[in-house]
Order: structure tokens, then sequence, then C-alpha cells
């Protein structure tokens, strides 16, 4: 089969698509033909070398962890999926190891989503049958982003009126936090560039400030001279966020997504992606009601999947990438 695979560790030079055996499932897993993968900056993060201690990876290594796709065989002592199921969620590489429990537990391990085929472990709540009502490629692009959306909501504890600061907010991951802050009543904040105004204010941002143009704590002082009751950053480095915290009233909450994670003493709380039984289902039901929009933004076909991580390392983008198959 065709898959997308690092070479070695690197950035997106090292990725090309090559031809690697079609995996086949063990007990408890399932091989499931990919339909639609999302790429996520943890993708080439893992690749890059950057937790190569932690995370040892064996090249040719296939990327990939958010998917949609149709399950096409079962191992022994699996009972929750048959064949012909289909199915979205995703996985990690089974180098991550005890890491991978901070995603979900029990973890879920896969052989790559950026292929023709990939095999799960089934027995995961990152792994959901996928609504009829709800199309794959939209799938595809929730399960991290959604994922990590949800505990940053369970952190917060954000009540109707609460004013957030997001920053980041045409990102992926924005695209999940910003329609679900909105849902709840929170009067959301986003840091965008011109260009990205009428995207974020589609999920739900009452207020855009231009982080190109603008000092984002001074800008956010000025309109709220009282202080906001959440900051929430899923983009800027950890050493970038102690001026920010300054916008924040006292007994606000500060939480943070992003790599690398800031000084505990700074007052951030770093979240995690993690799936609770039953997390994905939700997602799944609050997506079809139009809560969850897709925010799909390119599409790439497989042969251009290396393309797709180039562009995603070294270009603005609003959104989530996504590699469909061909005749998904």
């Amino acid at each position: 089969m065709k898959a997308l695979v690092a070479r070695g560790y690197g950035g997106a030079e090292v990725l090309e698509v090559a031809d690697v055996p079609v995996p086949l499932p063990g007990a408890g897993q399932i091989q499931v033909r990919i339909a639609a993968a999302g790429l996520n900056p943890a993708d080439l993060r893992i690749v890059s070398g950057a937790f190569k201690d932690s995370v040892p990876l064996e090249f040719p290594h296939v990327l990939g962890s958010d998917f949609a796709g149709t399950v096409t065989a079962v191992g022994p002592e699996v009972g929750r999926f048959s064949p012909g199921d289909e199915i979205f969620g995703l996985g990690q590489a089974r180098a991550a190891g005890s890491m991978a429990s901070l995603v979900s537990s029990p973890p879920s391990f896969t052989t790559g989503t950026m292929a023709e085929y990939a095999v799960f472990d089934a027995d995961t709540p990152a792994l959901a049958l996928r609504p009829a009502e709800l199309p794959a490629e939209h799938a595809a692009s929730l399960p991290v982003t959604a994922l990590t959306a949800l505990p940053l909501l369970r952190a917060g504890d954000f009540a109707r009126g609460t004013k957030a600061l997001v920053i980041g907010a045409a990102g992926g991951v924005g695209g999940a936090v910003v329609p679900l802050l909105a849902a709840q009543g929170v009067h959301v904040i986003a840091t965008a560039i011109p260009s990205d105004e009428g995207y974020v204010r589609g999920l739900g941002a009452s207020e855009t400030i231009d982080y190109r143009s603008a000092d984002v704590a001074a800008e956010t002082r000025t309109r709220h001279p009282d202080g906001i009751d959440a900051l929430v950053n899923l983009a800027l480095p950890g050493t970038a966020l102690p001026a920010l915290a300054t916008v924040v009233r006292p007994g606000g909450r500060l939480l943070n997504i992003a790599f690398p994670s800031p000084d505990p003493s700074t007052g951030f709380e770093t979240v995690y992606t993690n799936a609770r039984p039953g997390d994905l289902e939700e997602v799944a039901a609050l997506a079809v009601k139009g809560v969850l929009p897709s925010t799909v933004t390119r599409r790439y076909p497989p042969a251009e999947a290396a393309q797709a991580y180039w562009d995603l390392e070294h270009e603005h983008v609003r959104g989530k990438l996504l590699v469909t198959a061909v005749d998904a």
C-alpha cells in the first residue's frame, strides 16, 4: 500500500510517499481502510526528534493520528467493532508508550493514518462509530482538536458571560475551542489577522485582535480595563505568556496547550488532549447538531501528503488540513 513516511528525523523535507506492507490486525486490534486523515502539528513534532529520547521512532515511520474510515478486518478478542463499521478517532505511534496514556486510557495505538490502511487497538475511548449524518472528512478533522477543546472547557469551568481571550483562534484547535465556548455563552476575544477575522467570527468570536499590528495585552487592557476571566493559549510558546497573563483578573484562569509548556510558576495550567469514555460520541453529536462546524480549509490527495505537511510547517494555516483517499 501507499503511505506517507519519514525517512529519518527532520522536518517536512524527510517525508515521502512510499510503498509499505499492509498492516494486519492482531489480538484486540482492527484494520481500517482510511477515507480521510487530518494533519496535526504534533505529527511533525514527533518526527523532528524533539521527543526521540521518550518516543524513539523506527524508520520508515508512517505519520498520522486523526482519521475516519471503514473497518475492514478484526483480530481475535475484538467484540466492539465489525467489518463494515464506519468509525473515526485517533491513534499514536506505539513508540509513544506511556505518553499515549495522556491522550486516552487505555492508550490508543496505530500504525499511522497517512496510509491506505491502518491498524488500531480496538478497546479505547479514542475510537468511535461515525454517525451516518457526519461526513468522513468532517469526522477526520475532529479527534485531536475536539478532544483538546473538551478538557480545556472542563478545566476552565466557563460560565455564561465569562470573558475569554483565545490565542491562536484560527488554528486547528481554535476551530473547536471557539465554537464550544460560544455555545456556552462565553464572550470570546480571539487573536487573528485581518484575513482570518471573518472565519473566527463565524466560529463564534465576539471580538478580534490583530496580533501582528497590535500589542495584544495592551489592547485587551484598553478594551477590558477590569480584566478578563480566562486566557486560553493555543499557539504561543511558554516564554511568551507571562506578559499576557497580566490581562487576567485576580482569580481568573490561565490555560495552555502549546509546546513548550510555560513554567508552572507563571500560573498557567497545561491541558492535554484526553479521551474519556463517551467523549468522541459527544463530539460526533455536537458536530451533527452544527455546534462543531467543519473547519477543513484545504484538502490534498494522498500523492500530495508530503506537500500538505510542508504547508502546515511553513505557511499560515487556517483551520484543518486533510488528506483524503482518492475513492473516499
